[in-house]
């Protein structure tokens, strides 16, 4: 089956933005899809900056490394420009349809991709949290279970192979 990919996909796949790890990352989001078998790794790296007066931490760096297809690689590329800058409760917001839009849309049958780059960026988030101490929002700990769930089908899955 051929898959007609628009022209910022294949920009995005061709060319893609924030490639790598971070070592040493203040948080890491690994997810992975049993629909395709796709793997991806968020890396972030968090920073401090004063907004209004009062110090927040934001999304210093993020990298990110995926084994995948020509959809997965250009969402993690662009879920990493979103994210990029933002603090950390503004990257929690970013959704796979802000990932699917700044592509100029996705085949029906790749969507899962971009709900991948969310998650990974979720996890990442999660992650950092986690190893800090700081407060989990409910929402974001609804998120990371669902997509616990996801993993334990992706390992049962993969692991008989």
């Amino acid at each position: 089956m051929a898959i007609n990919y628009g022209k910022k996909v294949m920009q995005y796949f061709l060319h893609p933005k924030n490639v790598g790890e971070i070592p040493n990352a203040d948080g890491v989001g690994k997810v992975g899809n049993i629909t395709c078998g796709d793997i991806m790794w968020i890396y972030i790296r968090i920073g401090k900056k004063k907004i209004k007066g009062k110090e927040d931490d934001y999304i210093q760096d993020i990298r990110f490394k995926t084994l995948g297809c020509a959809a997965a690689i250009a969402t993690s590329s662009v879920v990493t420009e979103l994210a990029k800058g933002k603090t950390i409760r503004e990257a929690m917001k970013i959704t796979n349809q802000d990932v699917v839009r700044r592509l100029g849309g996705l085949p029906p049958v790749k969507h899962h991709c971009s709900l991948l780059a969310e998650d990974g960026l979720t996890e990442a988030i999660y992650d950092y949290l986690k190893k800090n101490k700081k407060p989990v929002p409910e929402e974001l700990e609804m998120k990371h279970k669902r997509i616990l769930k996801s993993e334990e089908h992706f390992h049962d899955k993969f692991q008989k192979c």
